[in-house]
């Protein structure tokens, strides 16, 4: 029995370079086989149409059929798992409102797509930003889908900062672990050492040899450079993240469906933990347990990140007035 992915915003760059890993079985392994959906706006359908030529020819084994369409019902239809990668940027001169506005008269729709065709079991997994918020729109759109369903990808950022700590301590970035990423996918979000592990040992006490006050550290090097690593990007190469975030989602979907040993960073609805107001789509610690995400309760949280935190987590509580004051929540 094959497994129904939908993508959307499939003709982009970040569609493309999923596309293929997918095919080839770097998602669920090199057993299961896929049926992809490749869902795209009217424009950008000869990019997914091509990328659906090249996937013919690729000759995946595990690839039993590929879809393009820009009917969101059809694209949604039996979804097992729907990665939500399309998404409006933000252009020149475009306030943060603009952006959420804009992009609520995409994720809402979707959302009831969703609702309306994809699989009793859909797992739905957003990637285009404000990811965070897009998540919540579209959760809110999607009457009868349970709202644990619904995810927003902050595994780029941890990613990143495991890479950063992993190059300043020259340890593998595997010894590395416990590496949670806290609140909104943006500047604000608060990359959490505490309670990290280098091949076991307190990373505070390794990096307190490496960089002296770890503190100050964290605050003036480490957290700037993973909150703003997308435009560092941006400013190398020209264009924003592509393979990385590609590679982050597949992190993302394969521990949502199969299951972690250790801790990970998704966003998910918020039911009150560590006092984050219940309905945010906020970034936690989290395990996955039998197809479902749940936060690792319990931690310490100390003033100094409890501050950071709180200010991502107000972050994500003006966008949601804002959304509100659309008329989408």
């Amino acid at each position: 029995m094959a497994t129904t992915i939908t993508l959307t915003g499939a003709g982009g760059q970040i569609g493309y370079a999923l596309l293929f890993r997918i095919a080839a079985g770097d998602l669920f392994g090199p057993e299961e086989h896929v049926r992809l959906r490749l869902l795209e706006i009217p424009q950008g359908l000869k990019g997914a149409e091509g990328a659906a030529l090249e996937l013919q020819d690729a000759a995946f084994p595990l690839l039993d059929d590929v879809e393009v369409t820009d009917d969101a019902a059809v694209g949604f239809s039996g979804a097992n798992h729907a990665l939500l990668v399309g998404a409006r940027p933000r252009g020149p001169g475009m306030e943060r409102a603009d952006l959420l506005a804009a992009n609520a008269g995409i994720f809402g729709p979707q959302g009831a797509a969703i609702a309306a065709s994809a699989a009793n079991d859909v797992r739905v997994s957003v990637v285009g930003n404000p990811a965070n918020t897009n998540a919540l729109i579209a959760s809110a759109s999607a009457d009868g889908v349970p709202s644990d369903r619904f995810s927003a990808l902050t595994r780029l950022d941890e990613n990143r900062a495991r890479a950063q700590l992993a190059a300043t301590l020259g340890a593998p970035v595997a010894d590395i672990r416990r590496v949670p990423i806290w609140g909104n996918h943006s500047a604000s979000q608060f990359p959490d050492i505490a309670h990290a592990t280098v091949d076991g040992r307190p990373v505070a006490a390794e990096l307190a040899e490496r960089v002296g006050d770890v503190r100050t550290w964290l605050a003036d090097t480490f957290i700037p450079r993973v909150a703003t690593r997308g435009a560092e990007i941006i400013e190398v190469r020209g264009s924003s993240s592509v393979a990385s975030a590609a590679s982050a989602t597949i992190d993302h979907v394969r521990d949502w469906a199969r299951g972690t040993d250790d801790w990970t960073s998704a966003a998910i609805v918020s039911r009150g933990e560590y006092g984050v107001p219940e309905g945010l789509v906020c970034s936690f610690p989290v395990r996955s347990v039998d197809g479902h995400w749940q936060v690792v309760e319990g931690l310490d949280v100390d003033d100094w990140s409890r501050a950071r935190i709180d200010a991502s987590v107000a972050e994500l509580s003006d966008e949601r007035d804002a959304v509100r004051a659309l008329g989408m929540l």
